[in-house]
């Protein structure tokens, strides 16, 4: 599994790990009964802490994304991928509200944030 964690990010390490594997989950590269690496693997191959690799199995599993059973580890859950998806669409319409309303008080034109967002967007990329 392909995690990539950053020190610059600003976020935390196991809520890099949970968006990361979040995002396998709603893009189909997982799959509802896809087996997980267990903590201790992913933790020896990010070269963290097995506490930080349990606090974001714990987080994934909370919100239904992961189920876990006891001496097999950690599965993929079955969700409704739409509404996964609508959620996720949902927030990232009230963040573009959020910049709309900044860029508006910065004087900025529409054609200014749609470059920006497009700058940022090729940006994170990978």
């Amino acid at each position: 599994m392909d995690i990539i964690l950053s020190n610059q990010s600003g976020k935390p390490i196991y809520e890099q790990i949970c968006e990361q594997i979040k995002s396998l989950i709603i893009s189909g590269k997982l799959s509802e009964g896809d087996a997980l690496p267990s903590m201790r693997l992913l933790a020896k191959e990010l070269r963290i802490s097995v506490i930080t690799t349990k606090r974001a199995y714990e987080e994934l599993e909370r919100e239904g994304f992961l189920y876990s059973v006891p001496g097999k580890g950690s599965f993929v859950a079955g969700k409704n991928m739409e509404f996964v998806r609508e959620e996720q669409l949902r927030k990232l319409e009230e963040h573009l509200n959020k910049a709309v309303e900044i860029a508006r008080m910065c004087g900025m034109s529409q054609k200014e944030l749609c470059t920006t967002i497009a700058i940022l967007f090729e940006e994170n990329q990978g």
